[in-house]
């Protein structure tokens, strides 16, 4: 080994796309170059005795410094969202580039590209959010940013930015010539209108009534719907945040028939039900999100989906708002769930959530662990220098206490929310080390990280290319 390795991490069980080894970790120059062999030359040594050395965690959903459709700003910043995410394992993150309005794309991804160099922490690559196809120079600036990178889209069929079906099949056209990945948050608008409406007139409009205004079968038609248009025009789809057994039976049923079509589940639909939503006054808005928690039935059903290969990764969907006149609040103490911004902060849980489940309980073990959360994710969406513990990839590594227990507080967090819905919830096993291309950002629950020092991330090609050989449509 060359004298110029940097850290070596030994005596640990290290996870790998491969299988779990043991000996020697090593990186040099901020990536990994030995696996496995003994190293006795090198700079800094860390004993993982005891421990899981697992990749840094890669999170592909996140709403970072962003305003959401209600037209409230997120809570988070990319400094304050990067080092929640670390201080829990993560080092890589997928967040949006949304765009305003009458704004160009280029315009936007510059304005989140601006944002992040500034505040970012850990590594970051951007989904390109859609929803004014008539900004000067849409399409000239979709082909551009995705050769430029730039290789996922975010479409809406529901909010006040959706895309219409015609829209939505030119998008998928356009991202099949260019090579992207379509990701969508598919639940049908018309169906969520009339139940909305329902319960408003009824005056039902706690945040209990928020499961009701978002039907299950608002998520199943248009799940149902992507997927055919997918399997129409043969262009990869990615489907966010599933949280039905019927939903993620129609994905299985597309992917038989060789549709190329993905999807991920978040841990709120694998680990809450939609009583979370049912607390005195407003407190249930904490937890409103969209599509909402849903029931134990489904749980299992997402849990089964995720080991058959049906859900191929787990997001945090982090969406963080404060439960207060900045966020959840901001129409008022009496608002009703209609008027209430969607999501809840899941970054930094994400990771410490799924370990204890799928290693400490053993729903999956370590490797599977590692699929859903690092490898899937970095595959995928074409983070080709993410994926995983391997020579020549990002030194990215998280070392994992196996044996600590943690209870979660109140507001015990390193976002700006405020509040964690996590609040009681026990989990056995916690990111002890987190190191980034190399360098500790992470220790024993102190942070190291730098505002800026996050990279963005190239992504010069996809593993999700289409299945079979192009329909004449997708070629008209």
């Amino acid at each position: 080994m060359s004298p110029g390795t940097d850290l070596v991490i030994h005596d640990g069980q290290v996870v790998t796309p491969d299988g779990i080894v043991g000996g020697d970790l090593a990186i040099a120059d901020g990536k990994i170059v030995s696996v496995g062999r003994p190293v006795t030359d090198a700079k800094t040594r860390i004993s993982a005795k005891g421990k899981l050395v697992m990749p840094g965690g890669v999170d592909p959903h996140a709403h970072i410094e962003q305003m959401s459709g209600m037209g409230q700003w997120n809570a988070d910043t990319f400094e304050t969202a990067t080092k929640s995410a670390a201080m829990g394992g993560t080092t890589s993150v997928i967040s949006f580039a949304a765009q305003a309005g009458g704004q160009t794309l280029a315009d936007t991804v510059s304005d989140y590209a601006a944002r992040a160099a500034r505040g970012a922490m850990i590594d970051y690559a951007f989904h390109i959010t859609l929803t004014d196809m008539s900004a000067a120079g849409f399409d000239r600036d979709l082909a551009t940013l995705i050769d430029a990178g730039h290789r996922s889209l975010k479409v809406f069929t529901t909010y006040n930015i959706q895309l219409h079906d015609a829209e939505l099949l030119k998008i998928f056209h356009q991202a099949r010539q260019s090579g992207a990945l379509v990701c969508v948050h598919a639940e049908n608008d018309a169906i969520i209108t009339q139940a909305k409406k329902t319960l408003v007139d009824a005056g039902h409009t706690a945040p209990r009534d928020h499961a009701r205004s978002r039907p299950r079968m608002a998520e199943i038609e248009a799940v149902e719907r992507i997927c055919r248009f997918s399997e129409y025009l043969d262009q990869p789809v990615m489907l966010f945040h599933i949280s039905t057994s019927e939903g993620a039976r129609a994905i299985r049923a597309a992917q038989d028939r060789g549709a190329p079509v993905w999807a991920e589940t978040c841990p709120h639909y694998l680990f809450m039900t939609e009583d979370v939503l049912d607390r005195p006054g407003l407190d249930g808005a904490k937890w409103m999100c969209s599509p909402p928690q849903r029931s134990a039935r489904d749980q299992e059903a997402l849990w089964q989906a995720l080991h058959e290969g049906t859900l191929s990764l787990v997001s945090s969907d982090h969406a963080p708002y404060r439960f207060d006149g900045t966020g959840k609040l901001a129409a008022g103490d009496d608002a009703g769930f209609h008027q209430i911004a969607n999501g809840l902060p899941g970054l930094e849980t994400r990771l410490p959530l799924l370990f204890d489940a799928m290693v400490s309980q053993g729903r999956g073990g370590p490797e599977a662990f590692a699929e859903f959360t690092s490898h899937a994710p970095a595959r995928l969406y074409g983070l080709q220098c993410k994926a995983g513990i391997a020579e020549g990839m990002d030194g990215d590594v998280v070392i994992w206490d196996p044996d600590k227990t943690v209870t979660y507080g109140p507001d015990d967090l390193h976002d700006n929310v405020g509040y964690n819905p996590w609040d009681g919830y026990s989990v056995t096993g916690w990111p002890e080390q987190v190191i980034l291309r190399g360098k500790t950002i992470m220790k024993d629950g102190e942070f190291f990280g730098k505002p800026g020092s996050g990279q963005w991330i190239d992504r010069p090609s996809l593993a999700t290319r289409p299945t079979k050989m192009a329909m004449q449509a997708a070629a008209t």
